[in-house]
């Protein structure tokens, strides 16, 4: 009789603490995504304040976007992997673990990074000829010498990157989720200076007109915005009560078995670095501009995957691996269950958007100053390319997440090197069968197919490993998402071929085309979502205003 009267108690009192723990994921992710969405406006003022300052279509951007990005890909190719799948778990475990001292374990993690890439940053000046010429071969004499300038100035960001993405995890690890979004807001102003500063002293978007001075402006002024977001965090992180010490000696913080564990998750990066090099070195065949095209496009693909999936992957990494040092797999089933309903939820729609609006975004966006109209409407054909990537990729990176909580980077490091030939032998394919400017627009479609089938493979995978990955809600849920995403996108594509004939292809008519556009398919999405039940979208405004009270 006593568990009799016990069970219904119980389950409501498992009901009633399922509902706090969803609504405080609701409250964190909603600060986290307005620090996200922040972030990544002032990331669209960044890209734009360049364009008006460079130019897009130019040489110039060319040099300059190549060159920045080098130090990100090293950056991800000798930690940016490892800081996503081993930091925040291994942090988590640490602090749980009584023998350990926390404060003394993480900094002697911080000082391990900062040594050692301080010792990449050195290699990686001397080698900025070699790295140069092996990611960009389309480029002109002048642009190849231009860019190694860049890059030898951009190079110093592998250390700020590395630092930043531990102060983070660390913040991350102590329940600090918003804090560390804020911190790229300061990166972004700073670079929107320099642009700015660059066009007051004369800055065009001519290669050959650009100074000494000039040069060092934009080079030093960009890797000093990626040193100001390290600041941030590191002022944050010493208020949220670390004491930021280097420690020489790096013993104690099990340095063999981060190794070993960052080890499958850099062959991982390295296999994907190989196929981002070949990629951009056949865009950079594709035609002048065509890098910077191709990496604008990519950053605007990235904006609702940041501001929802990468919300959504903070809040619940620690989490999950915390259930995942329990044993408790049923709750790292319901955590993974949840994430891909929320963010598929938004992303469907914001996909559908990119695909029916990818011109006039860009147009509306790029077609300004020194920018071509024409370049800026193939960025936003590629854009429309690449919302085809969307939700697979996002449901890819969360999937993968399972596995860094449970202490696995085996099996994701050998997903992401099937990905990642994938991309490879499809974009070498699409070179020779689209040439010219086209082969941007098929690189995008070729990054929707290899993350789908990574989609494919890792949720598999996921279902042996867990038992269960809540399959047949998954997918009645994403059925009925797709439907209504299917429905608004093909009304919202109607109302912009019918207006777009009235008001012109200019930037003035591309955002009467977006907004009008916009406010029709998203009506419709929530009207269908309401008629076909789509709980997540309920809980999701539900959770805002829980938030809002």
């Amino acid at each position: 009789m006593v568990n009799g009267h016990n069970r219904p108690v119980d389950r409501r009192r498992g009901e009633a603490s399922f509902m706090a723990d969803r609504q405080s994921i609701l409250r964190t992710g909603r600060a986290m995504a307005v620090a996200t969405l922040v972030s990544r406006i002032t990331g669209f003022l960044r890209t734009l304040a360049l364009v008006a300052a460079l130019g897009l279509g130019t040489r110039l951007l060319d040099a300059y976007t190549a060159a920045n990005v080098t130090p990100n890909s090293i950056y991800e190719l000798v930690m940016g992997g490892a800081a996503a799948s081993v930091l925040v778990p291994l942090l988590v475990r640490s602090a749980a673990d009584d023998d350990i001292d926390a404060d003394l374990f993480t900094q002697r993690l911080l000082s391990l990074v900062l040594y050692g890439l301080s010792a990449v940053v050195i290699v990686t000046i001397i080698a900025a000829p070699l790295i140069v010429n092996l990611t960009v071969p389309g480029f002109s004499l002048a642009q190849r010498e231009l860019a190694v300038d860049f890059t030898r100035i951009f190079v110093p960001q592998i250390l700020f990157y590395g630092i930043s993405a531990t102060l983070a995890s660390i913040l991350n690890a102590r329940g600090r989720f918003a804090a560390p979004m804020w911190a790229p807001v300061a990166n972004n102003l700073v670079v929107i200076a320099t642009a700015g500063t660059f066009l007051l002293v004369g800055g065009t978007g001519r290669m050959e007109t650009l100074t000494q001075g000039q040069m060092l402006l934009l080079s030093i002024g960009t890797s000093a915005g990626v040193g100001a977001q390290m600041a941030v965090l590191a002022v944050v992180t010493r208020r949220a009560g670390f004491p930021l010490r280097l420690r020489a000696n790096p013993r104690g913080i099990a340095v063999r078995r981060i190794a070993a564990m960052a080890g499958w998750t850099i062959a991982s990066v390295t296999a994907a670095q190989i196929a981002l090099i070949v990629v951009n070195g056949l865009a950079s065949q594709a035609g002048p501009g065509a890098v910077s095209v191709f990496s604008n496009a990519y950053t605007l693909f990235q904006l609702p995957y940041a501001v929802i999936a990468v919300t959504v992957i903070t809040g619940m990494l620690p989490r999950m691996s915390r259930a995942a040092s329990e044993r408790d797999l049923s709750q790292v089933t319901a955590d993974l269950s949840q994430s891909l309903r929320l963010t598929g939820v938004v992303l469907l729609p914001a996909a559908a958007a990119l695909v029916v609006l990818g011109p006039h975004l860009t147009t509306l966006l790029f077609a300004h100053g020194n920018a071509s109209p024409g370049a800026a409407h193939l960025t936003g054909v590629v854009l429309a390319a690449y919302g085809l990537a969307l939700v697979p990729f996002a449901g890819y990176q969360i999937m993968l997440r399972v596995y860094y909580a449970l202490g696995d980077t085996r099996t994701p490091a050998l997903i992401s090197v099937a990905v990642s030939a994938a991309l490879l032998v499809s974009g070498l394919a699409a070179a020779r069968l689209y040439p010219g400017t086209d082969m941007v627009i098929a690189l995008a479609g070729c990054t929707a197919i290899a993350y789908a089938l990574g989609f494919v493979i890792t949720a598999q995978l996921l279902r042996r490993r867990l038992g269960r990955i809540d399959g047949h809600r998954l997918l009645s849920s994403h059925s009925r998402m797709l439907a209504a995403a299917v429905g608004a996108g093909l009304t919202a594509a109607v109302v912009a071929s019918g207006l777009g004939r009235a008001v012109g292809e200019g930037p003035g008519g591309s955002l009467a085309v977006v907004c009008a556009a916009t406010a029709v398919g998203a009506c419709l999405y929530a009207l269908i979502a309401r008629l076909l039940r789509i709980s997540e979208l309920t809980s999701l405004t539900a959770g805002l205003s829980i938030t809002r009270t």
